[in-house]
């Protein structure tokens, strides 16, 4: 008897649901009708006693009498603990429909795994699903009003077909106290379990699917009697339903229209018919019976679950498949769409504005100009279009000055032994960069921009380096670590022609050899004809570099090494015109070269402008600094 509406509010349309409202079977005027006219008929008999039959001092009591409970009435938690409960009931009977038996993933293994078409293989299907049935319909007749009225002896299962005479007498001999709901379960495992042993189950793993199946039904027809035997504890209604009815009946009083010329608070119209209360009445009532309704679906209200139809359903269905399908396979054939890779099922021209393409992703309409947009604007351009945005309108509107571009500090790394990989892998855009200061702590290799107006270099830009200390060093201070010094080498001249055709690629070498102290500035050093070395003095830590084949090895180790640093060959260039890449320029020249050097490197340049944006970094100062360090080494040593 379940009310279904699904198809009249299959689309949303325009007051949708107002079509809804008029329907009687299953709505809330039919189940609250009765409880509205007696609620509605006490309040007018209570009024009609106030203005026609009582005095004017019993008028003044029951005046009294009704602000008293309209003040006192609001205080019952009527909201809280009816929509809890609500909540709870809908739950329960969500979980119920869940739970019914249904046979069909039993009738599916019966029909493929019990082999034979033969009477006795039919019979043996059958008897099968009939057991099924039984045991679903035993649990009904427990738990359903319905059901019970429509079976309401175990002669009525027999003359229904669910159970033979004979099987009737073993069931009734079996003498015990409880629902033998069961019993058909245990018929249903012995006769898979001799099934198997006759060669009806061909394979081991079969019977135990079927029996597995079987318990999971079973489990269902257990949860259901669970249900019926557990419910929702008796106080618990009894608290809802006392709230509900105690607030309406202290509404009745309360709610009155009182005399409006003894000037009572919110007494100022007399409209002798409570039009919200009445609303409020039919919200709250309705919401109690709607848990009145849910909470046994097995009666026989308007939304219960229809259970005599589930069980002649499963009975007709379950034979069916077992016995007349069973291994009546059609003939195959080949689809019509054998040999077209492109399968499209045909629309009808109402289903035609469905027929939409596939969805490939929410970046599919992203072009490839909508993510490459920014690529060719420098940052002046940016700069602008930001000035353009609706942020700085408002900055403007406010009269609030934009701040500059101030250069942000780039993360510390804690790593010792990785300081000096930053010579041989520059760092992403991601790093700001910023102008050499100290910083408490270790030391640490910074980035410089290669021109003021691009604090962000591109990655492929081989940008200065420069070491900054973290603290003044001095002569008696131990060193926390040792970096080595970095130098350059370009392939020999006579080396380019004189290659073997196998290799092609001749080398720039970097090396570092016999490591500086901690406080020395990194030198580079470049000569355009010959193998340039350290200075080498008496005493010193400091070592030429051997003439043979530099080892490999991971700049991030600390200790005394050499790195290789290689260049291809063919794409070193040399400027003729600078002698040698230690001349030191001056410092405008250094900073004009640095900005050609910048706007050059983001995707091809010489190698020998690599050289010079490298050696550049090194200013006048930062020379005579390391000669003074070098003079003041040597008398120590």
């Amino acid at each position: 008897m379940t009310v279904t509406y699904s198809s009249k509010v299959a689309n949303a349309t325009f007051f949708g649901f107002h079509r809804l409202l008029l329907r009687w079977r299953g709505s809330i005027y039919k189940l609250l009708y009765r409880e509205f006219l007696v609620f509605a008929g006490l309040y007018s008999l209570l009024s009609l006693v106030y203005r026609l039959f009582l005095t004017d001092t019993q008028k003044r009591y029951f005046e009294k009498l009704s602000l008293y409970c309209d003040k006192y009435a609001e205080q019952i938690p009527v909201t809280f603990v009816l929509g809890f409960y609500v909540t709870l009931v809908v739950n329960r009977w969500w979980n119920q429909f869940v739970n019914l038996p249904w046979p069909d993933r039993l009738m599916f293994l019966i029909s493929s795994c019990v082999q034979g078409r033969d009477e006795q293989g039919r019979l043996l299907r059958r008897t099968l699903m009939r057991y099924v049935n039984l045991t679903s319909l035993l649990i009904f007749r427990s738990v359903s009003t319905a059901v019970c009225k429509r079976f309401p002896t175990m002669d009525h299962v027999v003359e229904a077909g669910f159970m033979t005479p004979e099987e009737r007498k073993i069931f009734e001999n079996l003498k015990s106290p409880h629902l033998k709901y069961w019993v058909p379960v245990v018929w249903f495992t012995n006769l898979a379990s001799k099934a198997r042993k006759e060669g009806r189950i061909q394979e081991s793993v079969d019977l135990q699917t079927i029996l597995n199946e079987m318990n999971k039904f079973r489990t269902w027809c257990s949860t259901l009697f669970g249900y019926d035997w557990v419910g929702i504890p008796l106080v618990y209604t009894q608290v809802v339903t006392l709230a509900v009815y105690t607030f309406f009946f202290a509404c009745i009083i309360g709610r009155q229209f009182l005399d409006p010329a003894r000037g009572y608070p919110g007494h100022d119209l007399d409209l002798y018919v409570p039009i919200f209360t009445l609303l409020q009445f039919f919200f709250y009532s309705g919401w109690l019976k709607v848990a009145e309704q849910l909470i046994n679906p097995f009666g026989e209200d308007d939304d219960d679950f229809e259970v005599n139809w589930c069980i002649d359903r499963n009975l007709q269905v379950s034979l069916m498949a077992v016995d007349e399908m069973h291994m009546n396979i059609p003939r195959m054939t080949k689809d019509i769409y054998w040999n077209d890779s492109n399968v499209r099922p045909p629309y009808t021209v109402a289903a035609a504005d469905y027929c939409i393409p596939s969805f490939l992703g929410s970046t599919t309409d992203m072009g490839l100009s909508d993510v490459l947009q920014y690529d060719d604007l420098d940052w002046q351009d940016i700069r602008s279009r930001r000035q353009e945005s609706v942020l700085g309108r408002v900055r403007r509107l406010l009269s609030v000055q934009e701040p500059p571009d101030v250069p942000h500090v780039r993360p510390s790394f804690k790593r010792h032994s990785s300081d000096i990989s930053s010579v041989f892998f520059p760092f992403t855009t991601d790093h700001h960069t910023h102008s050499g200061h100290e910083d408490h702590g270790y030391h640490r290799l910074h980035l410089f921009s290669p021109h003021p107006g691009h604090p962000h270099s591109p990655p492929e830009v081989l940008t200065p380096l420069r070491e900054v200390s973290s603290s003044p060093s001095s002569p008696d201070s131990p060193a926390p670590f040792e970096v080595p010094t970095v130098v350059i080498t370009p392939p020999h001249p006579n080396s380019l022609d004189q290659e073997d055709p196998k290799s092609q690629n001749n080398t720039m070498v970097a090396r570092t050899d016999t490591p500086f102290p901690a406080n020395h500035r990194s030198k580079i050093e470049s000569a355009p004809g010959k193998r340039p070395q350290t200075p080498v003095e008496n005493n010193s830590s400091e070592e030429s570099l051997s003439s043979g084949t530099p080892m490999d090895c991971s700049p991030t180790e600390m200790g005394s090494k050499k790195f290789r640093w290689s260049i291809p060959a063919d794409r070193w260039t040399q400027d003729p015109s600078s002698s040698s890449v230690c001349n030191l320029p001056s410092q405008d020249t250094a900073n004009k070269k640095s900005l050609d050097t910048a706007s050059l490197f983001p995707f091809e340049c010489s190698h020998s402008s690599a050289l010079q944006s490298l050696a550049e970094t090194s200013n006048e100062e930062s020379l005579e600094e390391i000669n003074q360090h070098d003079k003041e080494k040597t008398p120590e040593n």
